[in-house]
């Protein structure tokens, strides 16, 4: 594996900073999803940037 890509078993230990619910990883975009915060979450590098100011808002 590669720096660049994201380690899947680290999802297993994240969770959403605002609602505390687990997230979905979206391979494609590279983000991890929060359904319940309506937020995507970048991962850069390899690494999970956990900041709701650094997250997208979805519908």
């Amino acid at each position: 594996m590669s720096g660049a890509e994201f380690d899947r078993k680290m999802l297993e230990a994240l969770v959403c900073p605002e609602t505390h619910a687990v997230l979905t990883y979206d391979a494609e975009r590279q983000e991890l999803i929060s359904k319940a915060a309506h937020l995507a979450f970048p991962i850069r590098g390899g690494i999970p940037v956990m900041l709701v100011d650094e997250a997208r808002k979805i519908e």
